[in-house]
């Protein structure tokens, strides 16, 4: 009821300040691409980072603005004073990118506090700074000059490190009479040059022909590269060389050891010189396996195993023999080497499993079969008789169907949960001497049946949410395990409505069904709900399908959302409170309670009271956890007599919200200017305040008893109201530290007892009647303190009640910490405490 006064008018500006703290706290992440050309100088600028990202330069270097570490950071700086990009090393686009088509330098730039992370794109674009190259300086060919016109030679390719158009684009050759150029492409291998003979060569006329060939790039101008192609004219040879036996024939036993001699082969040439001279070898079309056993020996011509030769593997091998003389080109022969492989017993048996099922439900019934097995060995006699046997203990048998055949059965129950697949190896042993023997494993898969349910790994999930969350917000995942797998082990949820929530679920949350993720449908508020339970259940795929459920309990926590409010007199927005003190206020003087609350919980709602403006004031205070104004010091002919008070209370909420009220604290050199002005808002309150009913009587009844007391002081302490004032030049008001303020008329002493609120208080007068006590110290709160010692000299004191009681009452309060006394040294004083 106390926080409807302005509440309307400052909602939108609360609902937008929330809205620019959550934007102001989330981290922002953008990503720009520059492009600078390779080979630049060093400290040459590629971009400002902060201004295309709009960032504030002046917060760089305090945020601690940097690019993250990485392969491509020292390349650039970036400068934390101007957020300027600028290259700090020479690039070279070849070394950075090899080859790649686009070259693309990722930099990641940090900032911190609040934390931002920006991705920067570095395209580097190549220059045409590599000219093409060979691999070496020269190629030399021999060509007999027997060879006839459109023979092909291929010639080494350039290669040029920059990419694109920059790279090797043709080629040039010098001109000659017997050679022509042909330039093949390979795709991503680039060009090929190719040497095409034209015409004959003829040796007689001319031993050697130099050639330059020049490769050139795509650059304006293009760079090039050069090499010299040296074609050697070579002499024709005419007699080869022949062997003795146009074949040959030889056996060789199984296993033999690596070196041993199969046979040697003879070849002679009539020639003289290199072109007599004969060297042997297997012909280019022999079997790389062949290659892998045997070797011949190329001076001599002597064939030896260098390999393991195997029966089972080729029984006999057909090798081509090559003989070639020494001249150039050289002339060449062939003859046939045959070669029978005796057989050893060097096999053991082979298992050859056909499935029958790929899987095998659980359910199985005992006796069903499910893969066919047969074994085979390649020997003979005794040493290709098998026996088989399961040499792991599992529920499968084999059942023998014919020779060397066999049935592999199901031999027990099966449990996909306990072992979903089984590994039977089967074991086959030959009765050789000594026996030999081999396994097979075969992988058999259970399948499943749908006969377990979901199960969740606790039976009550408690979730704590924000209040406030964002609508959409994912409040906790749940998930159920089942045993089963495929259809039956794949999971849907749902939720169960619950009755036990004051409104229904269905406006409050939704859950995927696919992923179990539980979805705000609202932004709640911890005031209006603290929680609410509902269940989800999960139900398999199977059929019939299997289900369980969990029950989720959601606590709204709460947060600061709720700006402090001002209670009466001081909740009107926009209006100032005037408080009038008198000019003779002693320091610690009671100026007014100001009272806030704030519809939050916990620490989000414990408020504390400040001065904010004038800054630094040094003639009011307030007690940072009671609200109430006091006084410092005494008034001074210095001072004004009017002081524009602005009073800030805040939460103790992350962040902190705040209010502020204004009041003018007037000096006043007259009581009854106090008092008029207390009736006249005391009316006012009365007449606007909207209050319960049992307060307006209570305020009433407290009234016809204060009205009461005051004609009584007025009719007792009349005759003695002159003499006071002539005593004192000036009224004597004294304050103290629980709020109450002291007025002296008389030399009587009564007891005045106020509401809790200062402008609407209602006073009850009570006569004196109380038995001295002892000063005591005065305790505003730790930081808030005001000692003040006075000394009584007579029994006559004033004591400050908070609530309508007789005097016994205030006698407890002395000691009670929640309640406060002041004492009056004066015995002429009468005093009119409130609090």
């Amino acid at each position: 009821m106390l926080l409807r006064f302005g509440a309307r008018r400052e909602q939108w500006k609360w609902v937008a300040l929330v809205a620019v703290l959550i934007l102001s706290w989330s981290g922002a992440t953008a990503q720009i691409i520059y492009s600078i050309s390779e080979e630049i100088k060093e400290g040459t600028i590629v971009g400002n980072i902060a201004k295309d990202l709009g960032i504030d330069l002046s917060t760089l270097k305090h945020r601690g603005f940097r690019i993250v570490s990485g392969s491509t950071e020292t390349l650039f700086q970036v400068n934390q004073n101007d957020g300027i990009l600028y290259v700090a090393h020479k690039i070279d686009r070849e070394e950075v990118c090899e080859r790649s088509s686009v070259c693309l330098l990722n930099l990641k730039t940090l900032l911190e506090n609040p934390l931002e992370i920006h991705y920067v794109s570095v395209e580097v674009i190549d220059v045409n700074d590599h000219s093409p190259s060979f691999p070496e300086k020269e190629k030399r060919f021999e060509i007999s000059e027997s060879v006839l016109p459109g023979a092909r030679f291929q010639l080494p390719p350039a290669r040029d490190p920059d990419g694109s158009l920059y790279s090797v684009q043709q080629y040039k050759l010098s001109h000659n009479d017997y050679f022509r150029l042909e330039v093949k492409d390979r795709g991503e291998d680039g060009k090929i040059p190719v040497l095409n003979l034209q015409k004959p060569l003829d040796r007689e006329a001319a031993i050697r022909h130099t050639l330059l060939l020049t490769a050139l790039d795509g650059g304006k101008p293009p760079r090039s590269g050069t090499i010299e192609i040296i074609v050697d004219v070579l002499d024709i040879n005419d007699n080869i060389p022949v062997f003795t036996k146009e074949s040959y024939s030889v056996m060789l036993t199984e296993n033999a050891p690596i070196g041993t001699t199969v046979v040697t082969v003879n070849a002679t040439d009539v020639d003289e010189g290199s072109n007599g001279e004969v060297f042997y070898s297997f012909g280019s079309n022999v079997d790389k396996n062949v290659l892998s056993i045997f070797w011949i020996d190329p001076k001599t011509g002597t064939i030896t195993t260098k390999g393991i030769v195997d029966f089972e593997t080729t029984k006999a091998f057909e090798i081509r023999a090559e003989v070639n003389d020494g001249a150039q080109p050289p002339m060449t022969s062939h003859s046939k080497v045959l070669i029978e492989v005796l057989d050893v017993n060097d096999n053991a048996p082979d298992i050859t499993v056909t499935s029958l099922l790929d899987t095998v439900k659980e359910d199985t019934k005992t006796g069903t079969a499910i893969a066919l097995v047969s074994v085979l060995d390649k020997d003979g006699g005794e040493n290709g008789v098998v026996k088989c046997n399961i040499s792991n203990n599992l529920p499968f048998r084999l059942e023998t169907n014919y020779k060397n055949y066999y049935s592999l059965v199901v031999d027990g129950p099966l449990d996909r949960e306990s072992v979903s697949q089984y590994n039977v190896t089967i074991t086959a042993t030959d009765q050789g001497t000594p026996p030999l023997s081999s396994t097979s494993i075969i992988t058999v898969h259970v399948s499943d049946v749908n006969d377990n349910p979901p199960r969740f790994s606790e039976p009550v999930i408690n979730v704590y949410v924000k209040e406030n969350s964002r609508v959409g917000e994912i409040l906790i995942s749940v998930c159920a395990l089942d045993a089963d797998s495929n259809e039956h082990g794949q999971v849907s949820y749902s939720l169960l409505e619950s009755t036990s929530n004051s409104a229904p679920l269905s406006t409050m949350v939704t859950i995927n069904s696919l992923t179990g993720d539980i979805i705000s449908l609202q932004s709640f508020n911890y005031e209006e709900i603290k929680t609410f339970q509902f269940k989800v259940q999960a139900t398999d795929s199977g059929v019939p399908p299997l289900s369980s459920n969990v029950t989720v309990n959601v606590f709204i926590l709460d947060e600061n959302d709720n700006s402090p409010g001002f209670l009466s007199p001081h909740s009107d927005h926009g209006s100032v409170i005037t408080e009038n003190i008198p000019y003779s206020a002693e320091a610690g003087y009671f100026v007014a309670k100001i009272r806030a609350v704030d519809a939050d919980s916990g620490y989000n709602a414990l408020l504390s009271y400040h001065i904010t403006e004038p800054k630094g004031t040094n003639l009011f205070r307030i007690g940072t956890s009671t609200g109430e104004l006091r006084t410092k010091r005494r008034m001074s002919d210095n001072d004004l007599k009017t002081h524009p008070l602005v009073v800030l209370v805040s939460d103790n909420g992350e962040p902190s919200l705040s209010a502020t009220v204004s009041i003018d604290v007037v000096v006043v050199e007259s009581t009854s200017e106090i008092q008029t002005q207390i009736r006249n808002v005391q009316r006012k309150g009365q007449s606007f305040s909207d209050l319960n009913l049992y307060l307006l009587i209570s305020i009433a009844s407290v009234s016809v008893i204060f009205l009461l007391s005051l004609i009584s002081l007025i009719a007792v302490k009349c005759h003695r109201t002159e003499d006071s004032f002539r005593r004192y030049s000036a009224p004597m008001i004294t304050t103290h530290p629980d709020g109450s303020w002291s007025y002296s008329k008389s030399t009587h002493q009564y007891d005045v007892c106020f509401s809790s609120d200062t402008l609407k208080s209602d006073v009850v007068v009570f006569p004196a009647s109380c038995p001295p006590a002892d000063d005591e110290l005065i305790c505003i709160n730790e930081n808030d303190t005001f000692n003040r010692t006075q000394t009584l000299p007579n029994k006559e004191k004033a004591n400050v009640c908070t609530d309508f009681l007789n005097c016994r009452t205030c006698l407890p309060m002395l000691k009670n910490k929640r309640k406060r006394a002041v004492y009056m040294p004066d015995k002429h004083q009468s005093n009119f405490s409130g609090v």
